[in-house]
């Protein structure tokens, strides 16, 4: 979710870059940057921090020039710092790039790199792109573009500049956003809409395998083979506001929208090219340490905290790891036992949360070793962790967790399968076969989003109550209570979830005539108990809208309304049977003509205990 802007034409483009960068603060970051040519060649200026620090440096020592590209970034790969920071340029400060995604294959590249000589000052992963387009260059900077990335693997949005050929402005997209800014005598490129709108409102948008060759007077588009590509300019009409969120209304459902792209780059470069092997590098943890784990803790807050309880259930049904589940405002306080066999799992988007970070705290007084599940590299949990797993679920901006949660997810998957491959709990061919179903999901969650005006049908009803309750069993129990947290805290109305087992032992009483029971019954083992509970809640008079999963249509029989999601393993059933209630959450506020973005009395992160 960083922010790339690039010009060329007759302005000063210092200027038009910190501009652009300004209109993608919204999109999040942790430090920014722009290369300029000026008459002294191509010049850099980065810093960590605000915009405000790098636009200080500038005003200092101005980079007068009118071909320039700009970033800011979101780290995924180095802490944030200045020289972490882009773009990123080649030893001889020739060429310079700026990049959004993942370059999975890095490590690899790198090592040639260096074996021909060159030296890398950075954490990051950009920096390889410099360093090869250097390596390839032949004269033709498009061609040798196109030749460097058939050797990249991953996620890439590029701007590419170089002081032999200051004339073109070179963007590349593969599986990360990127538009061209069309204007007369002059053009732009950007990773949104917003940074261009101030200057421009005819707008070419890059499909996949792209790239755009930009001049002062000119814009070609054509395939990464070279092949010229004809395409009418896109017209925008709305406001910066609307731009922003991406055309969407708010930023929780263009987040809730973003949900399969941060499934696919959380996997990343975790997966091995087969889909043989889970790949967590950033865990420094030894086969023998792992062996030597006898218990785990996982200690969250809020929607981290629902998070951990589907990890807990993943990690003992895969690695056959005891496993307990804390609230971090509770953890410290109950004494718990920690030994120096015991390994403490943090979850925190921010890493910045409070009561996560003393629960990791006292758990590393106590001799425990740490792993952090955070969205945020260099964040203050990051940095106390032993070992530390990134979400690259990009920032969040509405208050209530969408992508965020849901990456978590993802990272518990992937841990709890290492764990089980280490352990050797797991067949080789079980193993492949959980890998195969985890890629499956953000193309299932695309199948999802698709039944949105069902949901938004769902809330008009749900809008008019002031109480509603969610049943679930085993995993759906987990994510009946991220449901019933994310309806309360945007909708504000009173919400409950239980274990659908638990109904007996007081819980009916609460049920009366028309009173809504989302029920979720996604655990086929389960599945004959849960309708049970069901026919139990429709007897005394619920409206019971079901989830459950393609194939299992009987359900039906027994609920209202039914929301029926793609197969997969039990397992894997919360990273999708979230998806409905984040909508449903989402419809049944706006309904009550609430912010979603903003709901009363709550903030992002919660930095004091």
């Amino acid at each position: 979710m960083c922010g790339i802007v690039g010009y060329i034409g007759d302005r000063n483009s210092q200027t038009i870059l910190l501009d652009g960068l300004k209109k993608l603060e919204y999109r999040g970051y942790d430090s920014a940057g722009v290369a300029v040519f000026t008459s002294n060649g191509l010049e850099v200026k980065k810093a960590k921090g605000r915009l405000a620090v790098l636009e200080s440096r500038l005003q200092e020592d101005p980079l007068n020039g009118s071909v320039g590209i700009g970033h800011t970034r979101w780290a995924t790969h180095g802490k944030p710092s200045d020289v972490n920071s882009h773009p990123h340029t080649d030893n001889a400060m020739k060429f310079s790039v700026v990049h959004n995604g993942i370059i999975e294959n890095y490590l690899s590249l790198k090592e040639e790199l260096i074996g021909k000589g060159h030296r890398f000052v950075s954490e990051t992963d950009t920096e390889v792109i410099s360093h090869l387009i250097a390596e390839l260059y032949d004269g033709d900077i498009v061609r040798t573009v196109q030749k460097a990335v058939q050797r990249l693997r991953g996620a890439y949005a590029l701007g590419v500049i170089t002081e032999y050929e200051p004339d073109k402005l070179v963007a590349v997209r593969q599986a990360s956003p990127l538009i061209i800014g069309v204007g007369q005598g002059e053009n732009f490129i950007g990773s949104d809409i917003p940074a261009v709108l101030a200057y421009t409102r005819d707008i070419y948008i890059l499909n996949d395998g792209e790239m755009a060759v930009l001049t002062r007077d000119d814009v070609e588009l054509m395939t990464l083979e070279g092949d010229i590509i004809s395409r009418e300019l896109f017209y925008v009409d709305w406001d910066i506001a609307t731009a922003e969120k991406g055309g969407y209304d708010h930023f929780m459902l263009k987040e809730i929208h973003e949900q399969p792209k941060a499934y696919r780059d959380t996997m990343g470069s975790r997966i091995n090219a087969d889909g043989s092997k889970i790949l967590l590098d950033e865990i420094r943890m030894t086969e023998d340490q792992i062996r030597s784990i006898r218990n785990i803790h996982v200690v969250a807050c809020g929607t981290a905290y629902h998070a951990g309880l589907v990890g807990k259930s993943v990690i003992e049904r895969l690695a056959r790891v005891a496993v307990e589940a804390d609230v971090a405002s509770e953890y410290r306080y109950r004494s718990p036992i920690i030994t120096k066999d015991t390994l403490v799992v943090v979850v925190s988007q921010s890493g910045e949360t409070a009561d996560t970070l003393a629960a990791l705290r006292e758990a590393k007084r106590q001799g425990a070793r740490v792993l952090a599940i955070t969205n945020v590299v260099g964040s203050s949990v990051a940095r106390e962790a032993d070992d530390v797993i990134i979400t690259w679920a990009g920032p969040e901006i509405a208050v209530a967790s969408t992508k965020a949660y849901t990456s978590q997810l993802i990272a518990f998957y992937l841990f709890g399968l290492y764990l089980a491959e280490v352990l050797g709990t797991i067949e080789a061919e079980d193993l492949r076969k959980t890998i195969a179903a985890l890629q499956e999901l953000p193309e299932q969650v695309e199948n999802i989003l698709q039944q949105s005006a069902k949901m938004e049908s769902f809330a008009k009803q749900i809008a008019a109550h002031n109480s509603l309750f969610f049943i679930g069993r085993g995993l759906d129990f987990a994510i009946a209570q991220e449901g019933s947290l994310k309806l309360k805290e945007i909708s504000y109305i009173h919400s409950e979830a239980y274990a659908a087992g638990e109904l007996k032992h007081g819980t009916l009483a609460l049920i009366e005539e028309g009173v809504p029971v989302i029920a979720l019954a996604t655990q086929e083992e389960l599945l004959e108990k849960t309708l049970s509970n069901i026919k139990e809640v429709k007897a005394r008079g619920a409206y019971v809208i079901g989830v459950g999963l393609e194939g299992n249509e009987e359900l039906s029989e027994f609920v209202d309304a039914a929301i029926y999601l793609p197969r997969t393993l039990s397992l894997l059933t919360p990273a999708l049977s979230v998806i409905p209630l984040q909508l449903l959450a989402y419809y049944t506020s706006l309904a009550r003509g609430n912010d979603v973005d903003k709901p009363r009395n709550l903030a992002k992160s919660v930095t004091v205990e």
